[in-house]
Order: structure tokens, then sequence, then C-alpha cells
């Protein structure tokens, strides 16, 4: 019997693995591939029963996954951050939430036929929708930087928002069924409430001002968070029940909010335990499907997602998107996109298995009607979203802007050109100061590590198609490379050699026995100490326009500077760094960037000038 526990357990973390990378490869939510493991181990095949292997512990572990993913959604939940992304979205945020929980509600209780009370739980769990399911879908559908941008900060936001109001809702039905009397109902309420605020706010309060101070050192910052949000929500629980929840949610947004504290670090503490606990969770969660219950529900839980992808989410971006400068096909788009993702299986499981507990008629039809629609609007989202885009005119070209990893003064020079070309350009780097040439220019930038989980829910990659890699780490240059091939392909990952030695082929001893996952930045001599020479020397960016008269063997010929060839790019928007096959594709209409280092004159070149000048000083007095 042990051997089996150890396969199954083995077995959930290599299908977790496997459904992880088969999203990447096809840019699809990873829910498709982990729900479809769960419902392949458990009902089809019946190899794996969650409630025997974990026994008593299955609720406890599914409780503190649940408490990890609206900690880590709550951190995002920075009321500057709300402020400072545009009416539609604090719309979409604010009585979005509520219309979609209203008429999601009224679905479930007349097509279903749910009570009222879990009607609205259902419709509550169903105004999230999140990062986890919406990235993907944007990098594949690749819409314009508005729809881009409005989609992507409605997942990150709605999420915590979502789940405080179901969280909220499960806790009045959970009053009410203690008791028939509405003032024990008004007590039990208080009482959760108050210790999910007190002990969320008090444990914010606390940890904030020991991470702030330094108390606790660096390298505990992610286990030691990761224990107290256990202890948070255990200790809030314990006073009253099912107000753990709550607790570590408030603990996350009052973090969020703390002042002089790098909130960004705490969220990479997810990285690692995302694809491990969630993953698992969810495999978990669909290997407890009942068929029975499908059956049940029948064609009426289909009927509740169409309602849901055809009345709902269009009722609802129609009224938050009134008055809006958005054009009616950027406003179809938005309707259209909306799946729902790990918070409403996460929390429709916790909250079904509590109120089956408390005998609540209808509560095994929660987790059931959630699956459908999760899987039902993913799916449907993800084959039709791309076509969608395009025929309304909303999918951007392919993408011509650039990444620029690393900031420096040759990079923030090279971003200013690209950003007057009308290219899309983003500096990333992981030191603040480093980045405040680039601010003060206006460049947009990206504070911390750009392959974080971080930057996988926040860096907005809209219009951006390839990777300049030019920071002084060249093992971080060579990553991300690595990192950023699977988005743009190789072809269009550069990397510039912080010296000329280290992007030599012979064996040098600094240079790593590894072939580069990209291609080469610039010419085969240039590196980013030469250009920061030159720029140290007084070089600039100039741009020259090709026209017919003026090709590009004429620009070459002009020999009254030392230049560093850069990047060309096309009246058609085209952009393309430098290359040997330059001379083959560039003609009237390029217009070429290179950094250009005013020659001085040698000392004969000196004499002869002044000859000359002696010459006509001469022929001026003669006269």
């Amino acid at each position: 019997m042990s051997h089996q526990v150890l396969l199954l357990l083995v077995g959930i973390g290599i299908l977790s693995l496997v459904s992880q990378w088969l999203a990447w490869r096809l840019r699809v939510p990873a829910i498709l591939f982990l729900l479809s493991a769960g419902v392949a181990l458990g009902p089809v095949t019946g190899l794996l029963d969650p409630d025997q292997l974990f026994g008593d512990l299955l609720f406890p572990f599914i409780s503190l996954s649940v408490a990890v993913i609206l900690f880590e959604g709550s951190l995002t939940l920075n009321r500057e951050e709300i402020r400072g992304h545009g009416l539609v979205v604090r719309r979409l945020i604010s009585w979005g939430v509520l219309i979609i929980w209203v008429l999601v509600a009224g679905m479930a209780h007349w097509i279903v036929g749910m009570d009222w009370p879990l009607a609205f739980l259902f419709g509550a769990i169903m105004t999230v929708t999140g990062p986890t399911v919406i990235m993907p879908m944007l990098q594949a559908v690749r819409p314009t930087r508005a729809v881009a941008n409005i989609l992507r900060w409605e997942g990150i936001l709605v999420d915590p928002l979502g789940a405080i109001l179901a969280v909220l809702t499960f806790t009045v039905i959970l009053a009410s069924q203690m008791t028939t009397s509405w003032f024990e109902v008004f007590t039990l309420l208080l009482r959760m409430l108050a210790s999910g605020l007190i002990v969320g706010g008090v444990a914010g309060q606390l940890w904030g001002q020991a991470l702030r101070r330094f108390w606790v050192p660096q390298f505990l910052h992610n286990v030691a968070t990761l224990l107290v949000v256990f202890a948070v929500y255990a200790i809030a629980d314990t006073i009253a029940s099912e107000s753990g929840l709550l607790a570590v949610t408030v603990m996350g947004v009052w973090l969020a909010n703390t002042s002089r504290l790098h909130i960004r670090e705490l969220l990479d503490f997810k990285e690692s335990l995302s694809i491990l606990l969630i993953s698992g969770l969810f495999i978990l969660l669909a290997a407890r499907l009942d068929f029975e219950q499908l059956q049940t529900l029948g064609w009426t839980a289909l009927l509740v997602m169409l309602s849901i992808q055809f009345i709902g989410r269009p009722f609802k971006v129609f009224l938050c998107t009134l008055g809006s400068t958005l054009r009616w096909q950027e406003r179809a788009t938005l309707a259209w996109i909306g799946p729902r993702g790990i918070i409403a299986a996460a929390i429709s499981a916790v909250f079904a298995e509590r109120l089956a507990a408390q005998n609540v008629a209808g509560a095994d039809l929660l987790v059931p009607l959630t699956f459908v629609v999760i899987v039902g609007t993913v799916v449907l989202q993800s084959v039709t979203a791309r076509p969608l885009a395009r025929a309304l005119g909303v999918a951007e070209p392919e993408p011509e802007g650039v990444l620029i990893l690393g900031a420096n003064a040759f990079s923030t020079a090279l971003a200013k050109v690209l950003k007057g070309a009308d290219f899309n350009v983003v500096i990333a780097h992981s030191d603040w100061d480093s980045l405040r040439q680039a601010r003060m220019a206006g460049i947009p930038t990206f504070y911390g590590n750009p392959m974080s989980d971080y930057a996988e829910r926040t860096l907005d990659l809209a219009g951006i198609g390839r990777l300049f890699a030019m920071s002084r780490n060249a093992e971080m240059n060579r990553l991300a490379c690595a990192y950023f091939s699977r988005d743009f392909g190789r072809r269009d990952v550069f990397a510039l050699p912080v010296s000329v030695e280290e992007g030599e082929i012979t064996n040098g001893k600094h240079t790593p026995s590894m072939e580069m996952p990209g291609r080469r930045l610039f010419a085969e001599d240039v590196s980013l100490s030469k250009l920061l020479s030159y720029m140290s020397r007084g070089a600039e960016i100039r741009t020259t326009r090709l026209t017919e008269n003026f090709g590009f063997e004429d620009f070459l010929a002009q020999g009254d500077s030392e230049r560093i060839l850069l990047l060309a790019w096309s009246d058609k928007g085209k952009l393309a760094p430098y290359s040997p096959r330059w001379k083959n594709i560039l003609d009237a209409g390029w217009t070429v960037a290179s950094l250009a280092l005013e020659r001085k004159p040698t000392s004969k070149e000196k004499e002869k000038a002044g000859e000359k000048e002696g010459d006509r000083d001469g022929r001026e007095k003669t006269s």
C-alpha cells in the first residue's frame, strides 16, 4: 500500500509537470491539461481516489492551498495601482463584479434550480477570471494594447476582490445554517468578519514591520511568509470557523499597501510553489468529480456556461465601457474574453465540502457546475478568440517591438531611438536606480526580473516580439535568451556580449561551454563595453534615411565619423537589427541607426588643414 501511495504522489507531480509543459508549448491555459489529467485518473480510470489517498488531510491541504492562492492574489491589490489603470478597469472590478454576481445568480436559480443563497454563492465564485488563464490567452490572441491592458489588469485585480465577495457570501450562508434567529445570524457573521479582519490586519501590520525593519533575514522571507500565512489561516479559523480565508486575504491587502515594503519580492515566493501545489491541487479536484452529478445537471450546466459567455460577460462589459474611448470592435473583444480559472475551482471545492457538512441542499452541484463553466469558457475562448480578434481588426500584426534587458547609457539611448520610431519598447532591470534615466525619458520600464512569475502576470509585452539582452551580466543574458525564445522564437532573441572576449568562439576561460540560445546582436567585433566606451567619448545614435538618390552604399561611403551599425527599419514598420545581409535588403524607405563618434583628425590632416588655411589667408591679404 505504501508503494502505491508513493507512486500516486510521484505520478501527480509528473502529470503536473507534463501539463505545464504542454500548456507552454501550445500557448493555452494549463488548467485544460490539469483538469484532463485529473478526470482521467479519477472518474475515468479510478486510479486516483483523493479521499482515500489523503484521508482526513485532504481538505486541510485544499484549504491551505486556497489560502495561499488568495493571499498571493491579494498582494496585487494595491490602491495606487487600481487608481492608475483607467476608468474601464475600475468599473470592471467594482460594480462590474456586482453586475455579473447578480446575473449569474439568477441564471443558476432559474436554469439549474439552485436555492437563492447557493445561487448567489455560485454567482460570487463566477466573478473571478484570473491571470493564470488570461495571460496565455493574451499571448495567443495578441489584441491591441488597450484591450490587452484592460484584460490583464482586470484578471489581476478581480481575483482577490471576487474572492472576498465569495468568502463573505459563504459566511452569510453558513451563519444562516447554524441558526434561524436573524440576531444570531448577525452575531455569527459579525464574529466571523471580526476574526478575519482583526487577525488579518494585525498579522499584516506585524509581518510588514518585521520585513521592513529587516527582523527576518532575506533568505527566509519566502519560507517564513508562507508559514505565517498558514498560521494566520489556522488562528483565525480557530477563533471563528470559516474566517481563515478572509484573514489571509486581509493580510495580503495590508502588506500590498504597506509603505516602503518591496512587495514584489514577496510575490516571488509562489513561483516554484505554484507549479507543484496549485497544479497538484487541480488534478486532485478534478479526480473528485462525480459523473453522476454531471448527469444530474445535464444540459442545464451547459446552458449556464453559454449564458455567462453570451449574456453575462457581454452585458457587464457593455455597461462598464459606456462613455469610454474604446472602439466597438475592442468592446466586443473584451466581451468575449473572460475565462474562469484557478480561484473559481479551488474555492468552490472548499465551500461545497463545508456546506455539505451543514446539509445544505444542492451543495453537491456547486463543484461540477463550476468545472463545466471553467472548461467551457477556456476551451471556447481559446479556440475562437484569435479568429474573432482578427475578424474585428483588433489583433495586432506581427510584433516588432523590443524588450531590452539591462539599463545602461547605451540601452537607454537605443530605447529612445526605438520609441521615437514608434516601436514598442520596454527596458527591464532589477535595480531601481539604474532605470532612472529611462523613466525620466518617458520610456516604459519594468523593475524586476522579466523571467519571474510576477513578470508573467504584469509585464506588458503588447507589440513586443524581440529580446535585446544587453545587461552587464553575461549569464543573465544567456538565461533570458533561453527563456524568451519560447515566446519570441530563437531568431528573435539577441544577446550583446559584455566584452569582445565573451563573444568569441575560442576557448575562453570565462566563457560557458554552451551554445547561445539566440543570435548575436550587432557585428562580431561589437560588445557592450565597446558601445559604452564610445558613449563615454561623446558618441551618439544618429538616424539616416535612405532614398533613391542616397542608398546604403552611399551611406557607407560617408567617412567623417567612426560608426557602429545598429538597427534599420522600413516605412512599413519592419525592424532589422544589424546583419551582413543589410546590403541586400536595405533600399529606399529604410532608416539606418548607427552609433557615430566624430573622428578626430590626425596630425598630418591638421597640418594640411593649417597650410590650406594659411594659403587662403595669404590670398586674401594679396587681394
